[in-house]
């Protein structure tokens, strides 16, 4: 039987926690890494959590091997990441592949708005005048 997304959102869910903006910013100043897998437009339209690295979900797999030549040194096993996108679920998504790959702590913030509303600092959007 095939695979739906609901399918692989409910198969993440239940292998990378959710937690708060608080849970994450206490992590983070433990030397978690905040990863926004959003796409760049979205970046530059909405902004981004200060501090936050970004990986478009599309890249992750490249950027988390690093047995490839496209490997994010800020990507390391051992370091827990804290993953967000818009609204959750690519987040949720990206969370499970880095399990599969052998990331021990992943977690997932939830959407972009899930931070600003928990109080987390943002960078404005880039002015699109500019």
């Amino acid at each position: 039987m095939p695979i739906t997304a609901a399918d692989l959102l409910q198969a993440a869910h239940a292998v990378v926690p959710k937690i708060s903006t608080a849970e994450a910013q206490a992590k983070l100043a433990a030397g978690a890494l905040l990863l926004d897998v959003r796409d760049a437009p979205e970046l530059d339209a909405n902004g981004r959590a200060e501090g936050s690295h970004h990986i478009p979900r599309g890249m992750l797999e490249f950027r988390a091997d690093p047995a490839t030549p496209f490997h994010d040194p800020e990507l390391r096993k051992d370091r827990v990441v804290i993953l967000h996108c818009a609204s959750g679920g690519r987040a949720a998504l990206a969370g499970k592949l880095l399990k599969d790959m052998g990331y021990g702590e992943v977690h997932n913030l939830g959407g972009f708005q899930d931070w600003v509303d928990g109080g987390g600092a943002v960078i404005e959007p880039v002015d699109p005048g500019m």
